[in-house]
């Protein structure tokens, strides 16, 4: 069943973001979370998280769904975190940015081809989105 790794801010961790972990869960043994840095969340939104980086870390450390809780690299080098935890597959929340194709031809240019990429479903969007949730 292998790693898998999963990508986010978690600025507050709720239903929503508990059963993404859940799903991911799902589909491999080990649950590694790779936590958004400050900088890089204040630059792709827009707006400082409300909590800080370590906060979010020990939140999402703390779910009996999450193997390992690591935070981003400090350089925004994800392929490098990617290559160093291992995941044989990288799961994308419904409502993340990247698009599963052009993310696959990035993987494979970095010599990362093996990773399965899987896009996976909401839950209860209308009501759990931090974006909504603030």
């Amino acid at each position: 069943m292998g790693r898998i790794m999963v990508f986010g801010t978690f600025d507050i961790l709720h239903a929503g973001h508990l059963d993404f972990f859940r799903q991911a869960k799902k589909l491999a043994k080990y649950l590694i979370v790779v936590v958004a840095r400050d900088k890089f969340v204040k630059e792709a939104k827009g707006k400082s998280p409300k909590h800080s980086e370590k906060t979010r870390t020990r939140r999402v450390r703390n779910s009996p769904l999450v193997d390992k809780a690591i935070l981003g690299s400090r350089t925004h080098n994800f392929y490098r975190t990617i290559r160093t935890h291992k995941p044989s597959i990288i799961a994308l929340g419904y409502d993340q940015k990247p698009n599963i194709n052009k993310l696959k031809r990035c993987l494979r240019r970095h010599r990362l081809k093996s990773i399965k990429i899987v896009r996976l479903k909401s839950y209860q969007p209308g009501k759990f989105k931090s974006s909504k949730l603030r």
